[in-house]
């Protein structure tokens, strides 16, 4: 006899397409300039309960931090050719656990994976899934509002990184 128990539940997520006629090394650039990388130095102080730390951070810290940055068009050598292709993961270590103090799943999404492409005429192009409707998820309001929160802070950064 098993002891684990699996369920399932289907969900909807919106899908988002941001597309810049700007150059992939561009919008690269610019994204990487408005968004900071991760201040490891805050997930130690998150991790010793410094609230004095975290409330400076949330006052005066970046909203959004990229976590990493991984290249995935180095990946389709294999497969014929590089391609300009990064993605990144993007977040703030205070609003994750905003969410995941409610519901721990949540972290599955947190920080949030961002792609950002060069399409075939040469345009940049992020996609990425809505945090609200990814976090909704959860059926709980708490971190349902977080993530509309990451949904307005997360658009604002790559229109800015795309225009």
């Amino acid at each position: 006899m098993t002891k684990a128990e699996v369920t399932a539940k289907t969900v909807a997520i919106k899908h988002i397409t941001i597309r810049s006629t700007k150059s992939f090394a561009q919008v690269r650039e610019k994204l990487e300039a408005v968004l900071p990388e991760l201040d490891a130095q805050i997930v130690e102080q998150l991790s010793q309960s410094d609230e004095q730390a975290a409330k400076a951070y949330e006052d005066a810290g970046p909203k959004l931090s990229i976590f990493l940055v991984r290249d995935h068009g180095a990946l389709l050598q294999i497969a014929g050719g590089r391609r300009n292709a990064i993605q990144y993961e993007i977040g703030n270590p205070l609003t994750a656990s905003k969410m995941t103090r409610h519901r721990l799943a949540a972290a599955l999404y947190a920080p949030l994976r961002v792609v950002l492409f060069e399409d075939v005429d040469g345009r940049s192009v992020f996609e990425y899934d809505q945090p609200s409707s990814l976090f909704g998820q959860f059926d709980d309001e708490r971190v349902t509002e977080v993530g509309r929160y990451l949904d307005a802070a997360l658009e604002a950064a790559l229109l800015h990184a795309a225009d």
